[in-house]
């Protein structure tokens, strides 16, 4: 197939382009720079630069590729995990998403594109028992942050979902880590635990699904070849507390062992976002996922050959 990817050249878009190479798919990457058009040419891909912000460009780019199916992973992360970074990047990540998202999805439209998935968010369901699975609803009214993008991922998800004659696909990934994200050891969040900066809040009870980010390539291109319209949860077999995943993080960084901190002063220095993620996290199912796409993640690499029990 034919496939336009979008937001190609973050952390999922690398592995994401060469596993879509490797199906033997032919790839057209949406980027603004001539110098990364240059690296997709060596790789292979074919470059379409356009500013996903001019819609005029990006509807010209999709239409002049005539994609089979888009890809849209556009996303503005920073390349910390802290409070303060989170907040500088909150409004280009959120226009990027919704502004940018749009532009590409309204592209796709016009050039009569058959089938559209995008990235989405699994962790942030409403707090509860057991697992989440693609019924249940985000949290809207969780603390600031988490809410705010709650809200702004059920949009989106809900103007793909609603756009006719397209076959939309949202993916609702878990944690990524693995090479280039925060949670590799060279990544942010790697740094933060080797300086203890990265506590147990509480109890720990917060439930964190993962996903290491080739499993994430793997599964999209799953989806955009057999995947069905509507949500899938993308996460490994083992969501575990934060009590449970994070020690284990630190002894397989040799780091030492995390603080833990309680909720009230986690509430004063870190805010009410850093308890609801270690404390009201809820662990996600992937049973979809692997029903319909095959999908058969991987281990957490942290907890290979560790003694860490696999509960939720």
């Amino acid at each position: 197939m034919r496939i336009f990817v979008a937001g190609a050249t973050g952390a999922i878009g690398r592995p994401l382009l060469a596993q879509l190479l490797a199906k033997g798919h032919q790839v057209v990457a949406l980027t603004r720079s001539p110098e990364k058009a240059k690296a997709l040419v060596q790789q292979g891909v074919e470059p379409a630069i356009a500013d996903v912000f001019d819609p005029d460009a990006v509807k010209a780019a999709v239409s002049h590729a005539q994609p089979d199916v888009v890809i849209e992973q556009l996303t503005a992360y920073p390349k910390t995990y802290t409070r303060e970074s989170m907040s500088a990047a909150a409004a280009l990540n959120t226009r990027i998403r919704l502004e940018g998202g749009a532009n590409v999805l309204a592209a796709a439209q016009t050039a009569g594109v058959r089938r559209y998935l995008r990235q989405s968010i699994g962790f942030w369901a409403i707090p509860g028992t057991g697992l989440a699975d693609e019924e249940t609803p985000l949290s809207l009214d969780a603390s600031p942050a988490v809410a705010a993008d709650a809200k702004i991922v059920t949009e989106i998800e809900r103007r793909l979902l609603t756009t006719p004659n397209i076959e939309g696909i949202a993916l609702r990934y878990g944690f990524f880590y693995g090479p280039g994200t925060w949670f590799h050891p060279d990544g942010d969040v790697a740094n933060q635990v080797r300086q203890q900066q990265f506590p147990i809040v509480g109890k720990g009870e917060g439930v964190w699904s993962w996903l290491h980010i080739e499993d994430a390539a793997i599964a999209t291109v799953a989806a955009a070849e057999r995947g069905n319209p509507g949500i899938y949860l993308i996460a490994d077999d083992h969501p575990l507390a934060v009590r449970n995943w994070l020690p284990a993080f630190a002894r397989w960084l040799d780091a030492p062992p995390p603080p833990q901190v309680s909720v009230a002063e986690a509430l004063q220095y870190a805010g009410a976002d850093a308890v609801y993620y270690g404390t009201q996290m809820r662990g996600m199912s992937n049973a979809k996922a692997k029903r319909e796409l095959n999908f058969q993640p991987r281990s957490l690499e942290w907890l290979i050959g560790s003694a860490v029990a696999h509960t939720h």
